[in-house]
């Protein structure tokens, strides 16, 4: 059975994912709108922008920009409910599903290099001389 990653192992994982997403052609994601698109893409169900302000306990507007920004980017999109026209669903898009494959993709490697030995922080310095 295997044993679930320790905390640093985890934190590096989101370390390696950060700096590959950061590294590579495409879209820099803040933390928010990173958390609003996971949500409409891992969670099941039509999501709103109150929905998402509840789900991530953050203001309307904030998701409101959050979605601004994924919109430019075509990862997600806003379409009124036609059941509620009060009521703005969001939707998934084609790039944003390959976005979230990418994703996978580089979580995976951050996870196989994440398994190596990781040299303690230090150990591979030269005391300094007083």
């Amino acid at each position: 059975m295997a044993t679930p990653p320790s905390a640093d192992q985890l934190v590096a994982i989101l370390r390696d994912t950060i700096v590959a997403l950061v590294r590579r052609d495409g879209p820099d994601l803040s933390a928010r709108q990173l958390g609003v698109f996971l949500t409409c893409y891992l969670q099941d169900g039509a999501h709103t922008v109150r929905g998402l302000a509840a789900e991530l306990n953050v203001s309307k507007p904030a998701i409101t920009r959050a979605l601004d920004r994924l919109g430019e980017l075509d990862l997600a999109r806003r379409k009124v409910d036609p059941m509620d026209r009060r009521s703005v669903l969001v939707q998934r898009t084609l790039k944003g599903t390959a976005f979230l494959r990418d994703l996978r993709g580089i979580m995976t490697e951050a996870v196989t290099t994440s398994k190596k030995p990781v040299m303690a922080e230090g150990s591979g310095r030269k005391a300094a001389s007083a």
